[in-house]
């Protein structure tokens, strides 16, 4: 059986080779891009199951790139970037981007991330293949989080959120009187352990309440509990 096709988008040729001939060895489909403005046109041409991106690019840069797939497109994006701040992973995660690593990295650390991502769009890539009659659906408050298309709205409006930040949400509403720690939410998102700071759960949670928050400016729906985690906030 053919493995996924992977977009590897790097503008420095001996770290695009090295991903690339990674991913090879695993038996991975690769298509190489050395700018912004050739991954475009790459995605415009072929159909890829996972986008590996560096954001420093020539042309496009890779926050535009990422801001561009997303509007056609729902793969993983996996940012590998020399940029290593807070400030900068959270609105590569708000953009759309569903992972970041910084450089300098593990090659294991990548094939780990990779196969993670894959795992999670075997499941639910072909979500639109379903008898409708046997939809999920969860209702909170204003909020309709729908299983099987993976998709969240409030008062009808759709909230746009990365793959991370469903299955956060998701874990949530599931069990909305439940307090989830983090390292719980680690091992029920991350399903083969996680490989980065601590914080990416706060950063997750942080990004699904800005989306929230752009819809229903006055209730808020993630409640932390401190010193535990996260629930629902049902007022109670």
């Amino acid at each position: 059986m053919e493995k996924e096709h992977i977009l590897v988008v790097e503008d420095d040729a001996d770290i695009n080779n090295l991903i690339s001939k990674t991913l090879q060895k695993q038996q991975y489909r690769v298509t190489q891009a050395f700018s912004g403005s050739e991954a475009n046109l790459r995605l415009s041409m072929d159909k890829f199951h996972l986008v590996m991106l560096d954001l420093m690019l020539p042309g496009i840069t890779g926050e535009e790139l990422i801001k561009i797939t997303r509007e056609k497109q729902d793969m993983p994006i996996i940012v590998i970037s020399a940029k290593t701040s807070l400030e900068d992973k959270v609105n590569i995660l708000d953009l759309g981007a569903d992972d970041y690593l910084t450089k300098p990295f593990e090659l294991e650390e990548i094939l780990a991330r990779v196969n993670s991502q894959l795992r999670r769009y075997r499941k639910f890539g072909n979500t639109f293949n379903h008898n409708l009659e046997n939809e999920e659906e969860y209702k909170f408050k204003e909020l309709i989080l729908n299983e099987q298309c993976r998709t969240v709205k409030i008062r009808n409006e759709n909230i746009s959120l990365t793959n991370h930040e469903f299955d956060i949400l998701y874990i949530l509403i599931k069990n909305p009187d439940k307090v989830y720690s983090r390292e719980a939410l680690y091992e029920l998102v991350w399903k083969n352990g996680y490989y980065g700071e601590d914080n990416s759960v706060n950063v997750h949670v942080s990004n699904i309440r800005k989306k929230i928050k752009e819809v229903e400016k006055e209730e808020e729906y993630i409640k932390t509990v401190w010193g535990i985690g996260f629930k629902l906030n049902n007022n109670l």
